[in-house]
């Protein structure tokens, strides 16, 4: 069966993102001057340094996100939105993203496809499962999307980096999730963040 695996950037005090979210801003004041500056440093200025954890990440086969990864659109589909990454984005796959509003799949170049579900973080994830095969399962976020698949047992492995960094508010990990038992499998310091994986005990 497919492995469902949670890859997050956070804060040392456990943020996503910060506060103030905008179209402009999507990952909320980090205090630098754009996309999340300094939450993803690790993976744009210092990719060259942190090369296997970048194509760790884009080696799922299937992707489930929440509509406020997505992009910034509310309530009904009412401007067309294909995402953050533009026309080719990096997923390369199946993209299942998680709203209240029906709207039919987005077929992008590259192989990607955006699926809109309605019914659920478990909907998706059966999808999710019956597309990937034996292929991993990759869960973007964001944190709210990620807390309740934890919250619901879904999840097999935490790859989490954390950034030297504390927000102090915003869109945290782990909020309203019971405690869980993690079984640390590896650790590697990088200059600007440390990349942990935890197996999630059941």
């Amino acid at each position: 069966m497919s492995q469902v695996i949670v890859n997050q950037t956070i804060t040392a005090d456990g943020y996503a993102a910060g506060v103030n979210q905008t179209e402009e801003r999507p990952f909320g004041q980090d205090g630098g001057d754009g996309w999340g500056d300094k939450l993803h440093a690790w993976m744009f200025e210092q990719a060259e340094e942190n090369k296997a954890e970048v194509e760790q990440m884009a080696g799922a086969r299937v992707h489930i996100m929440g509509r406020n990864m997505f992009g910034p659109v509310r309530g009904e589909w009412d401007r067309e939105w294909k995402g953050w990454w533009g026309d080719d984005p990096p997923f390369h796959g199946p993209v299942f993203v998680l709203t209240h509003h029906r709207r039919d799949p987005q077929p992008m170049e590259g192989g990607t496809t955006y699926h809109f579900i309605t019914d659920g973080v478990e909907s998706a994830l059966d999808q999710a499962r019956a597309a990937a095969g034996d292929g991993e399962i990759s869960i973007q976020g964001g944190p709210d999307t990620i807390n309740q698949y934890l919250a619901a047992g879904l999840v097999d492995e935490l790859r989490l980096h954390i950034v030297p960094l504390t927000l102090g508010a915003g869109a945290r990990l782990f909020d309203g999730v019971p405690a869980l038992d993690l079984q640390q499998v590896s650790a590697r310091v990088a200059s600007t963040v440390i990349h942990v994986t935890y197996r999630v005990l059941r």
